[in-house]
């Protein structure tokens, strides 16, 4: 699965849904950026939140299980290699559900943070959004509901501080072309999203669940 990811990296850096909204601001926002704050990207992908970081004088390493993303160290999210409490902040933004075991990469991530683990990712909707998912990207595990994510989170010995949904309009075709699926599969994905669809039928909407949480001091 890491060679889709290392063919697909160039689009992910060129992609507009990644590369901005009010989703991204808030991210960044929540890993309170300032000089000599150390960050880990988890799963940077096309490095957005990263790039955004260090304009404002974060330290910051991304991992990634893509050479192609360019990471500054190549590593799955369940097996990071780094010393407890490395970072001043850890973050992932809509990766995790790509994770093969995301209760442990969520316990990895806060495992390495000495104070906050900010989280975003597409929340879960339906089986038929699943299916979608799935065709249009085999490397899709699943995403999940607001409850999971915090159960995750403090299953991790995290305490989640704040919370917020934000609604992301994708457009269907650009969508569709950065992970290459077409023909049968592609129509099968339209119809499984027709309930998503915007007005015209050109993009269809998700929701996306952002958390920043904190290591307990309990």
């Amino acid at each position: 699965m890491t060679e889709l990811w290392d063919d697909r990296a160039q689009a992910y850096r060129d992609s507009k849904t990644h590369a901005e909204g009010a989703d991204l601001d808030l991210v960044v926002e929540w890993c309170a950026p300032g000089p000599g704050r150390k960050v880990l990207d988890v799963a940077t992908g096309g490095g957005h939140v990263a790039r955004r970081l260090r304009e404002q004088c974060c330290e910051v390493v991304t991992t990634d299980r893509s050479r192609g993303m360019k990471p500054d160290v190549v590593s799955r999210a369940e097996d990071l290699p780094f010393a407890d409490g490395s970072f001043d902040c850890v973050v992932s933004r809509i990766a995790p559900h790509h994770f093969a075991d995301v209760r442990k990469g969520v316990e990895e991530m806060a495992r390495v943070s000495n104070d906050v683990v900010v989280i975003e990712d597409t929340l879960f909707s339906s089986d038929l959004h699943e299916e979608a998912e799935k065709l249009r990207d085999p490397t899709h595990v699943r995403n999940y509901t607001e409850v999971e994510w915090v159960n995750l989170l403090t299953g991790a010995g995290l305490e989640v501080e704040q919370r917020q949904l934000h609604e992301k309009v994708h457009p269907l075709e650009d969508w569709l072309a950065r992970t290459g699926c077409e023909g049968e599969e592609a129509e099968r994905v339209r119809e499984l999203l027709a309930d998503r669809m915007t007005g015209d039928g050109t993009a269809w909407t998700d929701v996306k669940i952002v958390l920043k949480a904190r290591k307990s001091q309990r």
